[in-house]
């Protein structure tokens, strides 16, 4: 199934990431890259869905615990990203943490 990420059986847990982007690029795509690339190599790491328009950007990272989440949101490149994400990319953002009990998927 391409584009969605390849999860296993639940339970998992999802981080869900809504933004509102301030106006400009300002190194934000080259920084949202870097931190997916990184986020791929970290132990608990499950996969990734992003959709973005000019205003609303929604990403959803699949984990496989809550420990894997927490050690996400320590590491150092991605706390210096969260702090930009704060000063010029974000005019405001939601973060939702979910447990996944039940999945399906459709395809044709």
């Amino acid at each position: 199934m391409s584009g969605y990420a390849i999860t296993p059986e639940p339970p998992y847990y999802a981080v869900i990431f809504s933004s509102q982007r301030t106006e400009g690029n300002n190194g934000y795509g080259e920084m949202a890259d870097k931190m997916v690339e990184l986020a791929s190599k970290q132990k608990g790491f499950l996969g990734v869905e992003s959709a973005r328009d000019d205003v609303l950007g929604i990403t959803v990272s699949y984990w496989d615990s809550l420990e894997s989440i927490k050690n996400w949101k320590e590491n150092a490149a991605h706390i210096v990203a969260q702090e930009k994400g704060k000063s010029i990319w974000y005019q405001g953002f939601a973060l939702r943490v979910s447990k996944v009990e039940r999945q399906n998927f459709f395809e044709m």
